[in-house]
């Protein structure tokens, strides 16, 4: 064979070989970490939601909460870093897909906006309701101390109607001294009040969860409603910090939810884990947090 004929089979050789590789790959698939599945994921603060439709070409949610920009909605904090003090002045503006600050929203829960700041080590929980002001400024303040805060802004603009969680990241100046995560528990005590928690997370199943509150040993049977519900809970996911959807199974006046002592949530955990629960509940006048420390049960088998 001449030297031209030996060049020509070499090529068609290294051609087939490339073309099996790219066979091969095809068959196993990308390398690299798949995204959240997003039937475990949502958005929306602990009183209903709506189905999100599925991503085009198969593309998956994260969970709620990981982004400052989703669908070209922005959270954008005005001041970082912040001093540390019982009432820190906060402001933000929601920014839409054409730059400009979000001024119309549709109300959820009797509110425009859900604010929910937290520190990253799960410490310091508020959920608050600002006050929106000129050229769409948001303004509440915020018992902040040192450290990295997580700040989620709960909305739905008017302009589509769409529930949005956007998470951002506040630093506030002083000396950081992180906490423990408590230890996992199915009761704990807020001002007197005893809160005990029913139920497990199952990774990507949906679970129920009861949460019911006493008073000196005797069931609280009169909880008042709080932003159209009994109860609202948040769960965050240790690490990421990422912002569940929850929702109570019933509602003040449907004809079957009593006033306490018992509330009930349906949620999605989308990864094994521990997770952080925090109940806000009202009664006598005064809206009252409830936090617990919970651990992903095993995942059922088919």
């Amino acid at each position: 064979m001449n030297t031209h004929l030996r060049m020509a089979a070499f090529a068609l050789g290294l051609v087939a070989v490339f073309g099996v590789a790219v066979g091969a790959g095809s068959a196993v698939g990308p390398v690299g970490p798949a995204l959240a599945d997003s039937s475990a994921s949502g958005h929306g603060m602990a009183a209903g939601g709506h189905d999100e439709e599925p991503a085009p070409d198969g593309a998956a949610h994260l969970p709620a909460g990981l982004m400052v920009t989703e669908d070209g909605y922005t959270l954008s904090l005005d001041d970082d870093p912040l001093p540390a003090t019982a009432a820190t002045p906060v402001s933000f503006r929601i920014l839409g897909p054409d730059g400009h600050p979000v001024t119309a929203y549709d109300q959820r829960h009797d509110q425009d906006l859900h604010l929910i700041a937290v520190r990253r080590d799960l410490t310091g929980f508020q959920h608050v309701h600002p006050v929106l002001g000129e050229e769409g400024l948001w303004r509440t303040p915020l018992a902040l101390s040192p450290g990295t805060w997580r700040l989620f802004a709960d909305f739905v603009a008017a302009a589509d109607g769409e529930n949005r969680v956007l998470g951002a990241d506040l630093a506030v100046a002083g000396d950081y001294v992180p906490e423990p995560l408590p230890a996992p528990s199915t009761a704990t005590e807020v001002d007197g009040y005893t809160v005990t928690l029913a139920g497990a997370l199952v990774p990507g199943e949906e679970s129920e969860l009861t949460l019911s509150v006493s008073q000196d040993g005797r069931p609280v049977r009169d909880l008042q409603p709080y932003l159209s519900a009994y109860g609202h809970l948040v769960v965050l996911r240790d690490g990421d910090l990422a912002y569940l959807h929850v929702h109570p199974t019933g509602e003040p006046g449907d004809g079957t939810t009593q006033p306490g002592p018992d509330v009930r949530f349906m949620t999605t955990t989308p990864s094994a884990g521990t997770y952080r629960l925090f109940l806000d509940f009202r009664h006598r006048g005064v809206v009252r947090t409830a936090a617990f420390t919970v651990v992903t049960a095993e995942e059922h088998t088919p």
